[in-house]
């Protein structure tokens, strides 16, 4: 059985709750995938078929466990298939000086770690108001309403578009397994 490693970094949680959402899918295509918060362990690469680095991004930058495992796991990366997922509410606002932004961000981790990705992921995150701080959660309303965003924030909101997720899980699940592997394990699972 393949075996991919769904590794993530987090905030507030929202990017656990997208490489969780990956990982099941993977699963449900046949494979082993192995959710796990780069914070908690230093698991290498090695023993996987696959891998995919999930973050977020905050005040313009990835979690720093993110970028000091990506680091030193960067020539591992390069030998299998892998993914970069990038969390960010700004990908919402279909602005271009905003879209360079954030490929500015991408790229400067991508020149931080010595990792470039075979694919690259943007999917928008959460505003997750109840779970900020005072000063976080008046800065994110302020940024919201700029951008024309809610800014109730007596309530979270979540904006990412869970089936764009699963279309991730399943191409990258195609660009892994041997032709025909995951096919087969889908018709044995309908004939169960």
């Amino acid at each position: 059985m393949l075996r991919v490693l769904v590794l993530y970094g987090t905030s507030e949680g929202h990017t656990a709750t997208v490489a969780k959402a990956i990982g099941d899918r993977l699963k449900s295509r046949g494979l082993q995938a192995d959710v796990v918060d780069v914070s908690t362990i230093d698991l290498a690469p090695d023993p996987y078929d696959g891998v995919i680095v999930a973050a977020s991004v905050h005040i313009g930058s990835y979690q720093k466990a993110v970028r000091r495992w990506v680091r030193a796991h960067a020539a591992a990366l390069g030998g299998r298939s892998n993914a970069f997922v990038s969390c960010c509410l700004g990908v919402l606002q279909h602005d271009p000086k905003v879209d360079a932004d954030i490929a500015a961000i991408v790229e400067r981790f991508a020149a931080e770690t010595g990792w470039r990705p075979s694919l690259v992921r943007m999917f928008p995150g959460a505003l997750l108001y109840t779970k900020y701080g005072f000063v976080t959660r008046w800065v994110m309303k302020r940024i919201a309403a700029k951008a024309g965003g809610d800014t109730d924030t007596s309530r979270d909101y979540d904006y990412t578009d869970w089936k764009q997720v699963d279309f991730f899980a399943d191409e990258f699940a195609q660009h892994l397994a041997p032709v025909g592997t995951v096919t087969r394990v889908m018709e044995r699972r309908r004939a169960s």
